[in-house]
């Protein structure tokens, strides 16, 4: 393990672990923490709304700092399930869809993409964010990663967009953060394909930053932490050019995520039993992650 300081922080909610290691100048989240048998690891509205809360703790403790000169923070979203993260709460979608509930759903999306902003842009120049994909990142646990500003992935995990298989697209942000990575039309390709990716050959795409060997992730991610903190002034003044020349507002999300909801209240019951025999090919998935996924 690191022998850096590490500082637990009390939380709320137990589904995000909230850690500071201040001698580098880092918070990691990490999803599905203390959970029993049988959990969905997915974005449910507890995990979405402790990931908020945690985002914004990180945000007021930068604003205490009002030092010009700060350098460069990290936000690291990392599991301790066995997979990153499973994508949309399916069964809440199902629901919510078959009972007409189109307020309810909005909601959801909504928090969805803020949570998604703030990886992008918590504090404007001052943060760095890097997701450590542990095992399969899908749908929703796929855009989570993207919007971070660097992906280390370790081998043997996959990543894609299966939503098109109940004819549905990813709308919590994919579109606006894959096109940074690859051209709008492989974007397309891959929003609509629904396959798993290896992230061996996400790598070669330019999807992914890094990849590294099974149970190195968090380490490469610290490695990485501490070569930053030789360049950040740098990185602050990257954020800055990458936002003005391809800018990501929050205005553009919910426009999008707008339409999926509008997408989502239009399938059909076939669509939902399809989303429903998803739910347990997915559980079947993250309790045992090496398995193909069918």
């Amino acid at each position: 393990m690191s022998l850096l300081e590490r500082v637990s922080l009390e939380v709320v909610n137990p589904l995000v672990r909230h850690t500071a290691e201040t001698s580098h100048g880092s918070d990691w989240l990490f999803m599905h923490a203390d959970t029993g048998t049988g959990y969905h690891p997915c974005f449910s509205e507890r995990l979405l709304q402790d990931m908020k809360r945690s985002q914004e703790r990180v945000r007021r403790a930068l604003a205490l700092d009002s030092d010009p000169k700060a350098g460069i923070h990290h936000l690291v979203l990392a599991s301790d399930s066995g997979v990153f993260n499973l994508g949309g709460d399916l069964a809440l979608f199902a629901q919510l869809i078959r009972s007409g509930n189109r307020g309810r759903l909005l909601e959801y999306a909504k928090l969805c993409v803020e949570v998604a902003f703030n990886f992008a842009r918590l504090y404007d120049d001052r943060v760095h964010s890097i997701a450590v994909v542990q095992g399969d990142a899908l749908g929703g646990g796929f855009e989570a990663a993207l919007c971070c500003h660097t992906i280390i992935a370790e081998e043997g995990s996959g990543m894609g967009f299966p939503e098109v298989l109940f004819d549905l697209f990813p709308g919590m942000g994919a579109y606006t953060f894959l096109t940074r990575r690859v051209t709008p039309a492989q974007a397309e390709r891959m929003m609509l394909d629904a396959r798993v990716y290896p992230v061996e050959e996400l790598l070669k795409m330019g999807v992914v930053d890094l990849v590294v060997p099974r149970g190195e992730g968090q380490q490469a991610a610290r490695d990485l932490i501490r070569k930053h903190q030789r360049i950040g002034n740098a990185l602050r003044s990257m954020n800055v050019v990458r936002q003005a020349c391809k800018p990501v507002s929050l205005d553009e999300l919910l426009s999008v995520t707008t339409e999926w909801v509008e997408a989502a209240m239009r399938l059909n019951e076939r669509a939902l039993h399809t989303m429903e025999r998803l739910i347990r090919a997915q559980q079947r998935r993250a309790d045992a992650p090496s398995q193909a996924f069918a």
